[in-house]
């Protein structure tokens, strides 16, 4: 099945591919895997802002994490390369946080589940989950990803 067919059998619609808000590039192919810049939380065409511990509760972390999750799938649909996944590597998430919350992993999961839905054992993945004190935008969650993809 292709991932298109599974996305929309999981009535899945992807986002359009957000544009930097910098001066980098959303994504970088190279040596078989694809390195795709971190990823913000869009809902609705709004960054989702916030602060997990403060004004952000455990369930609005994961669903701001599966959105950049979501948009790593768009940019990756956007540069052609959503059929050629052969693997989810790694997946990074930094999530804004009080110094006293700790739930930064089940806040990922809301990302990383996404790519096991989606990909299946393909999408299991080494990961890290970190708090910081502020992301671009004032975003809750910033997600990135290295795939590797069919050469």
């Amino acid at each position: 099945m292709s991932i298109e067919a599974r996305l929309a059998e999981l009535g899945i619609d992807l986002p359009a591919a957000a544009a930097p808000v910098a001066s980098y590039v959303p994504l970088v192919e190279q040596g078989g895997f694809v390195h795709i810049s971190g990823q913000l939380p869009f809902v609705d065409g709004k960054v989702v802002t916030g602060r997990l511990g403060e004004d952000v509760d455990l369930e609005g972390g994961m669903e701001a994490a599966r959105a950049c999750g979501l948009m790593i799938l768009a940019q990756l649909k956007a540069a052609g390369l959503l059929e050629k996944v052969e693997r989810v590597v790694k997946l990074g998430a930094f999530v804004n946080s009080t110094g006293e919350f700790t739930d930064q992993p089940k806040v990922a999961n809301g990302a990383s589940d996404l790519m096991f839905e989606v990909f299946g054992e393909k999408g299991r993945h080494a990961r890290a989950a970190v708090g910081v004190p502020v992301l671009p935008l004032g975003a809750a969650v910033e997600v990135d990803a290295v795939i590797a993809i069919a050469q």
